[in-house]
């Protein structure tokens, strides 16, 4: 994300990084009780909960604004992490998820969504190399539930093919990075 917005601040646009669960204080605050690894016990309709209500949250102090302003929103994560996560991976249902997060976005739906697509044992490999990266609750969850959070992001390609773009993140950051910017700046040339 950094990677991507640096370039297009160099190219003029006008560009707003962000990332969810967080952004803005209050959603800062909602993601450490998400995240934190004492939460073990969280139920699952929570933390769907927790999480629809950072993203309101977000949505209405930073990346409405931002978008009001006519600026690009870069966002690490919106609704479909949701989706998949809650609604796919801990079972709570797709469509459940879809309602309470309706409610909390109403109309905003990103123009275009970049899935970064890895076998989870690559994912998490890679997490557990970085020794100073946050390592949290969800980080933690065992292969099988991973898994489940890759089918439930690849379902929602096949259900949303014109606004999800899948790109092979086990090519090399350069390569990764190249077929990103492509993504995105056929997408600013659609909607400009």
């Amino acid at each position: 994300m950094n990677l991507l917005g640096e370039q297009l601040i160099e190219e003029g646009y006008d560009v707003v990084m962000t990332r969810e669960p967080g952004g803005i204080m209050i959603s800062e605050k909602i993601r450490n009780i998400i995240l934190n690894n004492e939460h073990t016990m969280m139920e699952s309709r929570t933390e769907a909960l927790l999480y629809a209500a950072a993203r309101r949250q977000h949505l209405v102090e930073k990346i409405l604004p931002a978008l009001e302003a006519g600026k690009i929103v870069i966002c690490d994560r919106f609704i479909d992490s949701s989706l998949a996560y809650q609604g796919f991976a801990r079972g709570i249902g797709v469509e459940e998820i879809w309602a309470i997060n309706k409610f909390a976005i109403g109309e905003t739906m990103p123009e275009k969504t970049v899935l970064f697509d890895v076998d989870p044992e690559v994912g998490l490999s890679r997490i557990n190399a970085h020794k100073d990266r946050e390592k949290n609750r969800l980080d933690v969850e065992n292969l099988a539930f991973h898994q489940k959070v890759r089918a439930g992001y690849l379902s929602l390609v096949e259900r949303y093919p014109e606004r999800i773009q899948v790109i092979d993140a086990s090519q090399p950051l350069e390569k990764v990075l190249e077929e990103t910017y492509r993504v995105i700046k056929q997408e600013l040339e659609i909607i400009r």
